[in-house]
């Protein structure tokens, strides 16, 4: 089976064509192609992303990173495709110049030999995800192909499932993946432990009841000064931090009963400290690189203790890390060295928001029987809707 994916959730605009062999128990996925185009220079001057110039660029970039896909997969061939022009345009009617270019492009290749489509519809922020389904859309149209909708945090818990290091035969050994699993979701949106009874059966167990962790990472880095997007740059400040009895900052939720996470204490922590350093006239690079190493540690260990707590309770036999937040070192080291089952965290390149994972999770949807909406069928594509707060365990 090949799938192409769309992933347009947020501020990255990405494609891939993923093939899959196996069936659904032992798959086996390689990547033909893949292609992300990063926003972050454009909404570093806002301080973070601003939707609808975020629409505006996945609106522009969709086409060319299709061509680009398709051609890396070698799926692209002179010759011609039969368009409805007019019920093309329809389907784009919102993004016009969107329409004219993906046109342009498609109308003169030979159709490729694709089995489905996955699209991110949610979560996310709305005006983004509707460019991704309007582009599944009008491919959906023109190539008669089947569209799968795909949540975007199932596709982050699944992309632990591939190594994009090669570009076959790169998936882990289904053998050791064993149920239940606690599923840590962490990211710039969502703080989230789930528990997974089986792929395509989820149950969050707990959430943030205000910031997400990597808010929290971006909100704090703006109060020391520090660039978007935050969640590097304090890792990278972190590592230059000491332990410091100026610096104590607080563990907010460590020992509540619940899974639930709370991070906006956190950060107005951390801005009352350094508003308080500063009257003092201690602010300098090292006592900022103190507060991030604090901040980082506080976070990690609020995260690692309950994810702890979790396994305990549920019995659960791995624990799964994932999100953008996921690719913060420290992190990772901590839930290595302190998880008492085998750990899953995807690669660097896979722990930010990507079209493989969509892809991956595209896969299971099929095979676990969602839906699978083309024109002219029981389901209609235009029956898709964007849905921003869209839960891991809801259909």
């Amino acid at each position: 089976m090949r799938i192409l994916s769309i992933e347009t959730s947020c501020d990255e605009t990405a494609i891939s064509i993923l093939e899959v062999k196996g069936g659904k128990d032992s798959p086996v996925f390689s990547i033909l192609g893949d292609e992300t185009y990063s926003q972050i220079a454009i909404h570093t001057e806002y301080g973070g992303v601003f939707p609808n110039l975020a629409k505006r660029e996945h609106a522009k970039n969709l086409p060319t990173i299709l061509e680009k896909v398709l051609k890396e997969a070698h799926l692209w061939s002179q010759g011609t495709t039969s368009v409805d022009t007019e019920t093309f345009n329809t389907t784009l009617s919102r993004e016009p110049e969107m329409a004219k270019d993906l046109l342009e492009k498609i109308s003169h290749i030979t159709p490729p030999q694709i089995d489905a489509i996955a699209v991110t519809t949610g979560p996310g922020l709305e005006p983004t995800l509707w460019i991704g389904i309007m582009f599944a859309r009008a491919l959906s149209l023109t190539w008669n192909i089947p569209i799968t909708p795909v949540n975007h945090m199932e596709g982050h818990l699944l992309s632990v499932l591939i190594d994009n290091s090669t570009k076959e035969n790169n998936t882990i050994d289904f053998s050791k993946l064993h149920f239940p699993i606690v599923g840590l979701l962490v990211s710039g949106g969502h703080t989230e432990l789930v528990v997974i009874t089986r792929i395509g059966e989820y149950k969050k167990i707990g959430q943030t009841l205000d910031d997400a962790v990597g808010e929290a990472f971006d909100k704090v880095a703006r109060v020391l000064d520090l660039p978007y997007p935050g969640g590097p740059k304090i890792s990278n400040l972190a590592q230059q931090g000491k332990e410091n009895p100026l610096v104590t900052l607080p563990r907010p939720m460590l020992r509540s009963d619940d899974y639930n996470f709370s991070f906006s204490g956190l950060k107005t922590a951390v801005l009352y400290l350094s508003k308080k350093l500063q009257e003092q006239n201690l602010w300098d690079k090292q006592i900022q690189a103190d507060i991030a190493r604090d901040f980082e540690h506080a976070s990690c260990e609020v995260l690692l203790k309950k994810t702890q707590k979790a396994v305990e309770e549920f019995g659960a036999q791995a624990v799964i890390v994932a999100g953008g937040v996921a690719a913060n070192t420290h992190i990772r080291e901590e839930f290595e060295k302190h998880i008492s089952v085998p750990l899953f965290v995807p690669k660097q390149t896979l722990t930010g928001d990507n079209s493989v994972m969509i892809g991956i999770a595209g896969y299971f949807q099929i095979q676990n029987g969602a839906p699978q909406y083309l024109y002219g069928s029981e389901h209609n594509p235009d029956e898709i809707k964007a849905n921003g707060n869209w839960s891991v365990d809801e259909k």
